[in-house]
């Protein structure tokens, strides 16, 4: 029996931060929406694939979502559990209510409407909406790259980094605050002096640094500059040993680029993520996003699309980012 069609005028895919954010700003709008997210819950890149020790590396004025700042007694770094926190608080407050277990398998323009299709376990829904937002954001699935190998001989046990709990990790940012009265082109130079002065010449320790600055390297790639300082001590303690890449695996034998070799038992591979928008969006008639599954367009323009398009949390600027990105898209729907 064919399935009955679900209308609603906005259709989000992707109940993380960017997903819950543009909700509530439909909401206060009083724009009819739906949140439809492949997880069992929200957010559940923090929740379920994030390490114990996580917090955030910006100020938390940075970090909060459209319409509810954090509580004014908030740590400036705020933890993975306290950002969880404020994130199911954001959910009560704006009376969202996604619809947990929905994998969307394929979306489509057809006759003025977005067609989206929906597997949830053995059964499918099939939604039609007047706009679709994607929010499933850059980091929706995690890298791991193809080594020669790998899957075919390693006799290890080998992960994303995602998929690891615990461990001490403490992520800290330079000069973030400068930014909030110089360019960019001014304030990389001083990130980049006043990390040698703090850190020394990590090059000696096999850290290799890129040649644009932290900041502008954020835009250009969408890779955060972050220094763990723990683990910068550790290396140059010597209880850390930073080695080249790796070329082939071998069973439990890891051969690298530089010729030497390894033996390991497991490889965690804090390789990042890619967007997965490529999987689905079988046909972009919404001409916003390319074949790598990210937007076309140059900041400030990334978001819209044509014929109804969105995306929110691709502008390669974080939590901060999302929030510009909910409220462009809630305001330029409800002036249609």
């Amino acid at each position: 029996m064919e399935n009955e069609m679900i209308k609603t005028q906005a259709l989000i895919i992707g109940a993380g931060p960017a997903g819950l954010a543009t909700s509530a700003c439909l909401n206060r709008l009083n724009i009819p929406n739906i949140v439809v997210e492949r997880e069992e819950c929200s957010a559940s890149l923090w929740k379920r694939r994030s390490y114990d020790c996580l917090k955030l590396h910006l100020a938390k004025h940075y970090c909060q979502l459209p319409h509810m700042p954090f509580p004014p007694n908030t740590p400036t770094f705020v933890s993975k559990s306290g950002f969880i926190t404020y994130l199911d608080e954001y959910a009560t407050r704006f009376n969202l209510n996604p619809r947990y277990n929905r994998n969307v398998e394929s979306a489509y323009l057809k006759d003025g409407r977005w067609i989206v299709e929906v597997g949830k376990g053995a059964e499918r829904e099939v939604y039609s909406a007047d706009y679709l937002v994607v929010a499933t954001g850059e980091n929706s699935e995690g890298v791991i790259p193809e080594i020669p190998g790998l899957a075919e001989s390693f006799e290890g046990e080998y992960l994303h980094s995602s998929e690891y709990k615990n461990g001490e990790r403490e992520i800290v940012r330079i000069g973030m605050w400068l930014l909030r009265f110089f360019p960019v082109k001014l304030v990389d130079p001083w990130c980049l002096l006043l990390a040698k002065l703090r850190f020394g010449d990590t090059s000696r320790y096999g850290l290799i640094r890129p040649n644009k600055g932290p900041f502008m390297n954020k835009l250009v790639t969408g890779r955060s500059p972050t220094i763990d300082v723990g683990c910068v001590d550790e290396i140059k303690a010597g209880k850390i040993e930073v080695v080249s890449s790796i070329k082939r695996i071998e069973g439990k034998r890891v051969v690298f680029v530089d010729g030497n070799t390894e033996r390991v038992d497991s490889i965690v591979f804090a390789t990042g993520y890619k967007s997965s928008v490529s999987k689905w969006l079988q046909v972009d008639d919404g001409d916003l996003f390319n074949e790598n599954g990210m937007p076309k367009g140059e900041l400030p323009d990334h978001w819209k699309g044509k014929n109804g398009l969105y995306s929110v949390g691709f502008g390669r600027q974080g939590l901060a980012g999302i929030t510009r990105d909910a409220q462009n898209v809630a305001t330029d729907i409800a002036s249609l």
